[in-house]
């Protein structure tokens, strides 16, 4: 009988099935994760080319009694790994609809791009606030991944850009979705009660009029790159930002923000960072890279990073959390240790499942962004 069992093991470790096959027999190989991963994923695209052909044909998504109407350009050449995909947000806001449709018009006209896609959309609302309410995270989630599907949109080169109201929405959106952009661009806005923290590993950008008064918001940029300053000087490998303010502008800077563009074209999102710091904004996510949050409330904040085969939650105001694993950030076939202020509070393997990466991919719809497995962490017991 032990000879039998021997033979088994050694059978299991040649055909690669790895170590955590014997804590669970669901669990699958590196080899088989990613061809689950593949077929699962191109079956998502499959019926996002099937079901939402209308949508896009038309330049019109409709989600619940919401919809968006977008302008899409295409400029120079796509690259081996897709097209880079800029988010261009209008202006406007409290405005009757005839003149945020007039801006809207006006600001599929503003840039131009040397590689890429400019997708300019028309805000689902005409009010003040239409570019940061909760609406427009759900419609951004399914507009990523149309442009993903559709156009072979590279997902770790996704820009977000905005003037004015939309350079509001940059300021709330860029933090809130920092998993999801390589970089982002805000112009001649206000944050309102945004937080900067979310921006750790999201290039940002801010461009501003000296001049521009009204709601302080040359004021408030120079406040803001302060804060990424201070951030930046105590986290340096994070917090990457530029600020430019042009010199006798008011609020409309004569499309100078446009060499934002430049700058932003630098980067490529990393979808695995080793160190997050997560804020929960009125807007509440259950997501973000991978961490996951189930009951989110506003204000929550977590701190956590990898290294190596060590996972620290250095600080957090939230007692459950999921955290999510792939091979890009940890050796899923080794021990996986989890630790809260020193103490540990999970050593031993995590599976890769085939229901965690169908969720993954049916959460975001991002091939870059996909987890094999996952830990449920209590700190507060």
């Amino acid at each position: 009988m032990k000879r039998y069992l021997i033979i088994l093991l050694l059978f299991d470790f040649i055909i690669g099935r790895g170590s955590n096959k014997y804590f669970d027999q669901n669990s699958l190989s590196k080899l088989e994760s990613q061809r689950v991963e593949k077929k699962l994923y191109t079956d998502f695209k499959k019926s996002i080319l099937l079901k939402r052909d209308s949508e896009m044909k038309a330049r019109l998504i409709k989600i619940n009694n919401r919809e968006i109407k977008f302008d899409i350009k295409f400029f120079g050449k796509k690259s081996e790994q897709g097209w880079s995909l800029f988010f261009s947000l209008h202006g406007g806001g409290g405005e009757p609809k005839s003149e945020n449709d007039r801006l809207w018009i006006r600001h599929k006209t503003l840039y131009e791009l040397e590689n890429g896609i400019l997708f300019t959309p028309r805000s689902p609302t005409n009010t003040w606030n239409m570019w940061h309410q909760s609406h427009v995270d759900t419609f951004f989630n399914r507009i990523i991944q149309n442009m993903i599907a559709f156009h072979d949109v590279d997902p770790n080169k996704i820009y977000l850009m905005g003037r004015s109201a939309g350079g509001d929405g940059v300021y709330q959106l860029a933090p809130r979705m920092a998993d999801r952009f390589a970089a982002a661009a805000m112009s001649a806005g206000h944050p309102n009660e945004a937080s900067p923290l979310g921006l750790r590993n999201l290039p940002f950008t801010i461009h501003v009029g000296e001049h521009d008064n009204l709601y302080n918001r040359n004021k408030v940029a120079i406040d803001w790159g302060d804060q990424l300053k201070v951030l930046q000087k105590n986290d340096p490998k994070g917090y990457v930002h530029f600020v430019k303010i042009y010199k006798g502008k008011p609020h409309w800077m004569d499309n100078l923000e446009a060499s934002a563009l430049i700058w932003m074209s630098d980067f490529i999102r990393n979808p695995y960072p080793g160190k997050i710091i997560w804020r929960q904004d009125d807007v509440l996510h259950k997501r973000f890279y991978w961490l996951k949050n189930i009951n989110p409330s506003v204000g929550d904040l977590i701190e956590a990073e990898i290294s190596g085969q060590v996972i620290n939650i250095n600080s957090s105001t939230v007692s459950s959390i999921i955290i999510q694993l792939n091979d890009n950030l940890i050796d899923m076939d080794k021990k996986v240790v989890v630790k809260y202020r020193g103490k540990n509070l999970y050593n031993g393997y995590v599976s890769r499942n085939e229901n965690i990466i169908k969720d993954s991919i049916l959460e975001y719809g991002d091939p870059q962004s996909i987890y094999y497995g996952q830990i449920f962490i209590s700190l507060f017991e």
